[in-house]
């Protein structure tokens, strides 16, 4: 009996169809959204999924002032950026942030630290939408919603 050669099957640009969700961040841990999140930007949950395509789908985040954030990260939890003057590191923390006006960036800083650091993980990350109320301007594309708190018990806040 001859052997034959099994095809890889590599998804071509042409046949990737976006489609577009939406996630209710309210009470979920920030962590275990961030994966989901990091997964469909990518496209690993599709079966057509190829390493140097993209084929990752748009993420809208609604209630993003609404996450949350297990033990005592929203204190001991620190962003670090810097001025590009000598001596001028920034701190600020989790909850500090949350409660701030761009309480987004939490997110953002999550899912992106997940992302390849490449020309491809900067357009995965243009493709996540967050809006810190419920109120988004995407409704014209129909977003279908995950229900990530029913994916697992852990997802969803306790008490």
């Amino acid at each position: 009996m001859p052997l034959t050669a099994q095809k890889t099957y590599s998804a071509r640009p042409s046949e990737v169809e976006a489609k577009w969700w939406i996630i209710d961040a309210e009470d979920l841990v920030l962590g275990r959204m961030a994966v989901i999140i990091a997964d469909r930007l990518r496209g690993k949950h599709k079966p057509m999924y190829t390493p140097n395509i993209d084929c990752g789908d748009h993420i809208v985040v609604i209630n993003a002032e609404k996450v949350h954030l297990t033990g005592n990260k929203k204190a001991d939890k620190t962003y670090y950026r810097h001025t590009g003057y000598p001596g001028g590191i920034k701190s600020r923390t989790a909850g500090e942030i949350l409660e701030g006006e761009h309480s987004d960036r939490v997110i953002r800083k999550a899912v992106e630290r997940m992302l390849p650091k490449t020309k491809m993980g900067r357009a995965q990350i243009g493709k996540l939408k967050i809006y810190a109320g419920t109120e988004h301007p995407h409704e014209a594309q129909q977003p279908e919603t995950i229900d990530v708190a029913a994916l697992n018990a852990k997802n969803k806040r306790k008490g």
